[in-house]
């Protein structure tokens, strides 16, 4: 995330939140999806579209979820920067959850079981309310926002994924969310950090939202194929499997920077995305861009891309 300053600015007759000032603008956004939205989405594949698609339905529930989590030190926190930091994430963070509700919706007209995935999260995740200390629902938030984190790093990087998401639409939601998961990643860190989370706390959680977190996506990506009578077909998702698991796959190309988390007196900082993050938002949010005409406080954009 680029570093801001807490003054004063506006711009105009609007005054810029306290996210926006702290270089996390909540962006309003409405993105537009149907039943005209290509069904195999990513690369023309069933697997590859329903891959994402189980991830997507994580979002709603899962994201309210790091948001209770951060909120429930909100008390503790003094220093100005970190409060205007922490309004940015949840503003952030609820938007993705309300657009990844509508791509949810989406998928569901096309067969594809995403809405029902997310309520079966949200019972499991008031479970881990009631009976998870705080401290250990914010290490798994810390966890999961470095999943996030470096996998949106990569979306951003790799025009190979650029070019495998078909639908226009579809290509905004993925890119925006992936921009704005790498202004807000160190957030949860910090008060995690300020809360008195240890080293140990942090990794032990990680190890165990790892198991988790392959074995719930592992199982739901079953469903969504099932749903779609593609589960069998074994040569369409061999070639899934391979481009995303394979050795010159996305994903293992990850592995480093997952394994950073491990490291002694690591920060999501340590990954510079500085002049990644304003390189896409001059793409997307500068006259002509990719959001230009989808974000619905465009003013506020524009000057929070210039404060950055």
């Amino acid at each position: 995330m680029t570093q801001a300053t807490l003054a004063d600015t506006n711009t105009g007759n609007v005054r810029m939140t306290a996210g926006e000032r702290a270089g996390i603008p909540p962006r309003r956004m409405d993105f537009e999806f149907s039943e005209e939205t290509n069904r195999y989405w990513y690369g023309n594949s069933a697997f590859l579209t329903t891959f994402w698609t189980t991830l997507s339905s994580l979002f709603p529930e899962g994201e309210t979820f790091f948001v209770d989590s951060v909120k429930n030190y909100r008390g503790i926190i003094k220093d100005p920067l970190l409060k205007a930091q922490v309004s940015g994430f949840i503003g952030q963070e609820a938007m993705h959850s309300k657009e990844h509700e509508a791509f949810n919706n989406m998928a569901a007209k096309h067969g594809f079981p995403a809405d029902k995935l997310d309520k079966e999260l949200g019972v499991m995740l008031r479970f881990v309310r009631k009976v998870v200390p705080k401290k250990m629902q914010l290490a798994a938030t810390v966890a999961l926002e470095h999943y996030t984190a470096i996998l949106a790093e990569q979306l951003l990087r790799d025009e190979r994924h650029q070019q495998m998401i078909k639908d226009p639409e579809a290509l905004k939601l993925w890119m925006w969310h992936a921009l704005e998961e790498n202004e807000h990643k160190i957030v949860a860190y910090d008060v995690y950090q300020l809360a008195g989370g240890g080293y140990f706390l942090r990794t032990f959680v990680m190890l165990i939202t790892t198991v988790l977190f392959f074995a719930i996506v592992g199982v739901n990506h079953a469903r969504l194929l099932w749903a779609d009578k593609s589960l069998f077909k074994f040569k369409d998702n061999w070639k899934g499997i391979t481009f995303l698991w394979g050795w010159k796959g996305l994903f293992p190309q990850l592995a480093g920077k997952y394994l950073d988390f491990f490291r002694p007196g690591f920060h999501p900082n340590d990954h510079d995305t500085v002049a990644l993050l304003d390189e896409w938002r001059h793409k997307m949010l500068d006259e002509g861009g990719m959001l230009a005409d989808q974000i619905k406080n465009p003013s506020r954009a524009a000057k929070s891309t210039a404060a950055a």
